[in-house]
């Protein structure tokens, strides 16, 4: 992220189904331009928010060849997007709703789609049950099945009670979070993720999502069987599909990448060095790597 993240883009408000109201950044870059090519759409993941997508989104939009009109999208109680009252609503079904209200409240007939951990179950609903609304699919560092060992460390740290005081007390929870699976990552990359997780107010660094997102994982079995989304996969078959894949991950497994390969024979397939769960997708060839992706379409 830029220290100029706050522009480069144009604020929307839409309204989901039941009036809720979510935030959209729409990098437009080249009006004109874009038009020659189908729009992208972010999806980030469960606790996370449009941010996480602004130095991809610019690289994207700005491109002087090949400019995209790309929107991200803070899911319902996330970023800048309303908290929900009903608590129940954090859900992947009422969340891909929301993501059909986008597309129609801003006459997206057709999108490529960018889904990082959750955002990428959302985006596997929606294969399901709007496949005519993608051209495309990329998946970062998510399938139909997922670890335990990854969901858990997920839960565990969402729910540790440290809270930061400041910016580098934010920077150095991350790192301790992090640190392990994200080798790749410089100081200044620690930097961007602070301030794309942390909402900062008065210098103060705070959650920018409601609590009850991550309190919801506290009520999960992980002694049963974790449903997977295999049948939801199968809706892909028809649309080009992409994952990413960071190597460090716990919550991706080769097995599963290897098992969504043999059902979709041409997905393509990018393994991200020195990254774990989910990798940050401006950062090395991974730009790109999705742009190679796009101008195969």
């Amino acid at each position: 992220m830029r220290s100029d993240d706050k522009s480069g883009f144009l604020v929307r408000t839409i309204a989901a189904e039941d009036g809720l109201k979510l935030y959209v950044r729409d990098y437009i870059g080249d009006a004109q331009a874009t038009q020659e090519r189908p729009p992208i759409i972010c999806l980030p993941g469960l606790t996370r928010n449009s941010r996480d997508f602004h130095q991809l989104a610019m690289l994207l939009a700005y491109h002087s060849a090949a400019p995209y009109r790309v929107l991200t999208l803070d899911a319902r109680g996330r970023g800048r997007s309303e908290r929900d009252v009903d608590k129940s609503h954090y859900n992947l079904v009422v969340e891909t709703q929301d993501v059909v209200s986008l597309c129609s409240t801003l006459d997206i007939p057709k999108a490529v789609f960018i889904g990082t951990s959750r955002g990428g179950l959302v985006m596997h609903l929606l294969a399901a049950s709007r496949p005519d609304l993608l051209k495309a699919a990329i998946l970062n560092d998510i399938g139909p099945a997922i670890e335990k060992p990854g969901l858990a460390e997920i839960r565990d740290y969402l729910n540790r009670d440290r809270k930061p005081a400041d910016r580098d007390d934010a920077v150095a929870i991350l790192r301790e979070n992090h640190g392990a699976t994200f080798t790749a990552l410089a100081d200044g990359d620690w930097q961007d993720m602070a301030g794309a997780i942390y909402d900062f107010r008065d210098g103060k660094p705070v959650a920018d999502y409601d609590p009850a997102i991550a309190q919801q994982l506290l009520a999960l079995d992980f002694e049963a069987p974790l449903a997977d989304l295999w049948p939801q996969f199968e809706a892909f078959n028809d649309t080009p599909l992409m994952v990413i894949r960071g190597e460090n991950t716990k919550l991706l497994s080769t097995r599963t990448i290897e098992d969504m390969a043999r059902r979709h024979p041409g997905m393509v397939i990018k393994s991200v060095a020195g990254q774990g769960h989910a990798p940050l997708l401006h950062l090395g060839d991974i730009p790109e790597v999705i742009r190679s992706f796009l101008s195969a379409l």
